[in-house]
């Protein structure tokens, strides 16, 4: 069950997908997007707090905008919106604990770094911008 009325979620939505990611809406498309993946999945959990909005969003656009390497796809859920979608992303991202926004890079199907929202809430924007390059130049 949707905890947003869509109209308000949408323009947030929009913010990642007009920059390549897709939105997951299923658990089957979650599962799908990260099953049997060769390369690099960038997961995204959105959310409409303040963090996502300031930090976690233009943090994501600035490092996959000037990356020298990067993910090979990029897929999003929204928090409090696709319930089932989110909670199997979730399983996906377990040992860590549930928390949105966050980011998760998968190799290959396994989850290789995360930033949790703690890491995304008290931190710099560049940081987190940083912190994601340095996964890109790892991983991808």
């Amino acid at each position: 069950m949707a905890v947003y009325p869509e109209y308000m979620v949408a323009p947030i939505r929009q913010d990642l997908t007009d920059v390549g990611f897709e939105q997951l809406m299923t658990p089957a498309e979650v599962d799908a997007s990260l099953a049997g993946t060769e390369g690099t999945v960038l997961v995204a959990v959105n959310s409409v707090c303040g963090c996502a909005a300031s930090k976690a969003r233009p943090a994501l656009k600035m490092a996959l905008a000037s990356a020298d390497k990067k993910p090979g796809k990029l897929v999003t859920v929204f928090a409090g919106m696709e319930t089932d979608a989110v909670a199997k992303m979730r399983e996906h991202l377990l040992p860590y604990p549930p928390s949105s926004p966050c980011i998760g890079l998968f190799k290959d199907g396994e989850l290789v770094h995360m930033i949790e929202r703690y890491h995304i809430e008290g931190n710099d924007l560049m940081r987190i911008v940083n912190n994601l390059q340095g996964a890109f130049e790892e991983y991808c």
